[in-house]
């Protein structure tokens, strides 16, 4: 899940990290020794409850940091305004957003740099749903002519529901978008026919098929989004080897989970926190190996803001992306 625009900044908060080095209180170190990465600062990667982030729990679970020998501090958030407010404050040094929030990001003040894709590597990776009320009569797209589409204004959801309809020819002129940020609220109001569609990111948009929506149209045919593994650019640079192996054990984590889904079943089931409705049914996600959004996808984002005035002038893609923190093959 991917996904919120930020409205305002916050003061800066400058964190102190104590660097632990086992038995170098008063005994010097052979020449010989080397430093360890046990010695490096901790990493703090805020998560929320959803599947994007499961890498980091199935890590935690195999112990793949100590293997790495990183040290990270999960944080959980309840949302992800409070996450990204985290990020710009330094309590954090890195998060699983979208190339929106990216964007909104640096234009704040806040330097960040994509690591790797999380999900959405390939069109199955990561679903965004447009579906109609479950008492509509809407049942394909040219019925949203003059209908109340729920979104996030100016969110990876908006993107994406303008792509999706641009693509099927719909003029976006002639559907009536509502933001409705929160989405919970969004699939209610949709189920209750409050409103005639809503675009809705897994596991909400398989809950509301499930409880009688219809499927309109969903990403699946081609890539539109992709959630992003990014890190504060002043944590990169106070602790690259922290952050390289951070990056190295979410790509094993996400291989390991998706060769053997079903010792992670109860893990994601936990995480992901997937409704009730949906634990028996609901299939696990997959996690493609390491690599960066090509240009063509950065670029569409880019010039969708630019478009919708997000953000004053389009940023290069060597501004949003740091190839040097992927593992070298």
């Amino acid at each position: 899940m991917r996904r919120r625009s930020f409205r305002f900044s916050v003061l800066s908060v400058v964190l102190s990290l104590v660097i632990v080095v086992s038995g170098c209180a008063a005994t010097k170190a052979p020449a010989n020794t080397q430093p360890t990465q046990s010695a490096e600062k901790t990493v703090k990667i805020g998560v929320l409850p959803i599947e994007d982030n499961l890498p980091f729990y199935v890590a935690e679970k195999d112990g793949l940091y100590a293997k790495e020998g990183v040290q990270v501090e999960l944080v959980s958030f309840a949302s992800a305004l409070e996450r990204d407010t985290a990020l710009q404050a330094g309590q954090i040094d890195g998060e699983v957003a979208d190339m929106v929030a990216v964007a909104l990001l640096k234009k704040i003040g806040t330097d960040v740099k994509i690591a790797s894709i999380g999900l959405g590597a390939t069109p199955k990776e990561g679903r965004f749903a447009i579906l109609s009320s479950p008492k509509s009569s809407i049942n394909d797209l040219a019925g949203l002519k003059g209908a109340t589409l729920g979104i996030s204004q100016n969110s990876i959801i908006d993107y994406v529901s303008d792509q999706m309809l641009l693509d099927k020819g719909v003029a976006l002129n002639g559907v009536k978008k509502m933001s409705i940020p929160k989405m919970p609220v969004r699939l209610d109001m949709l189920l209750s026919d409050q409103i005639n569609a809503a675009c809705l990111p897994d596991p909400l948009a398989s809950l509301a098929q499930a409880k009688g929506a219809h499927l309109l149209i969903d990403d699946t045919y081609r890539n539109i989004s992709q959630t992003v593994f990014l890190f504060r650019s002043q944590s990169i640079q106070e602790n690259p080897a922290g952050i390289k192996a951070v990056v190295r054990v979410y790509g094993s984590a996400g291989q390991a989970l998706s060769k053997n889904p079903a010792q992670y079943r109860s893990l994601f089931l936990e995480k992901a926190q997937i409704p009730a409705e949906l634990k028996e049914s609901y299939q696990m996600p997959t996690f493609s190996k390491l690599q960066l959004p090509t240009e063509e996808e950065v670029n569409s984002v880019m010039k969708w803001m630019v478009d919708k005035k997000l953000i004053p002038q389009a940023y290069a893609y060597q501004d949003l992306v740091d190839s040097d923190l992927l593992p070298k093959s």
